[in-house]
């Protein structure tokens, strides 16, 4: 049997928010394997256990870029430790120029992007000037080049922290516009079903299964059950299964939308600034503690 320790019961509380018995309960039925854990907690509490999950806590912005012709554009994330330097004007136009230069030199990653020519010396050299300047640390994350099959259209929100980019393939700029800003409001995971991994897919139909069978469900119900939960799920997570924001009548589908204005989406990305960073919490307590300590042992 695998120690539960309060760390790992910690670990669990702030991925699900599930209370700390049921966490320590969790991991001791798990054997202290914290995935599962996390899956026993939504069989017993529902979706709501995993909602802790996708908290993000890293600053930055994200910027864009798209060619007057609607063709060519590119989106890119680069954080940095505070929201106060992501306002920063010239940080603002380091992710710019970045953007620009992802669009029209096509580097094939990060590395590449910081080593492209920029402002009389490189990317790289550039931020690290910027680091000194400001004082914090500021890193290019990730990006994604387009080259459209029909034409880009984008939607910035919340101050650069929400970004969207889609490639959207006739209909007029009026609906490509609705579509960024569908996606950013409903965050969808994929285009469709084909984005969703099957692994994914699986454990949704597991976790349904086995909270039918807790609540009394007969054997003979759980497959159709939980084929039901998975199709429910791949409506709720995929762009073209997804109810319109805006639908008049509550229930137009993004397929069903462009199938009406006879257009089709080619690719979308979605970014959210920090999304799967965790921050670090400074316990300041705790660090005073620590501090005074130390001072104590070195007398």
């Amino acid at each position: 049997m695998a120690e539960i320790t309060a760390g790992m019961v910690k670990e669990l509380r702030e991925k699900t928010d599930a209370p700390m018995m049921e966490c320590k309960k969790a991991l001791t039925e798990a054997n202290g394997e914290m995935d599962k854990a996390e899956e026993i907690l939504r069989v017993k509490l529902g979706s709501k256990a995993s909602k802790a999950a996708s908290r993000v806590a890293a600053e930055g912005v994200v910027a864009m870029h798209i060619s007057v012709d609607g063709k060519l554009g590119s989106i890119l994330e680069i954080n940095s430790e505070t929201d106060f330097v992501a306002k920063n004007d010239d940080f603002l136009k380091l992710a710019a120029d970045c953007a620009a230069l992802v669009a029209t030199k096509n580097p094939a990653d990060i590395a590449a992007l910081s080593a492209l020519e920029l402002g009389g010396g490189t990317v790289e050299s550039l931020r690290m000037a910027l680091v000194g300047k400001i004082g914090e640390n500021m890193s290019l994350r990730r990006f994604v080049r387009f080259e459209a099959k029909g034409k880009l259209a984008s939607y910035i929100h919340g101050g650069s922290k929400i970004g969207v980019m889609v490639d959207v393939v006739g209909g007029d700029e009026s609906l490509a516009k609705d579509i960024a800003m569908h996606i950013a409001a409903s965050k969808p995971k994929s285009l469709d079903a084909s984005g969703v991994s099957a692994e994914l897919l699986e454990t949704e139909r597991r976790i349904a299964i086995e909270k039918a069978r807790e609540s009394g469900k007969p054997e003979a119900m759980l497959e159709k059950i939980a084929e039901g939960t998975v199709q429910k799920y791949l409506r709720d997570v995929t762009l073209l299964g997804q109810v319109f924001v805006k639908a008049a009548d509550g229930k137009q589908t993004i397929e069903q939308l462009l199938k009406a204005k006879g257009a089709s989406v080619a690719s979308f990305t979605l970014y959210v600034v920090g999304e799967g960073i965790e921050k670090k919490v400074t316990d300041f307590a705790a660090e005073v503690a620590a501090q005074a300590a130390a001072a104590a042992g070195n007398k």
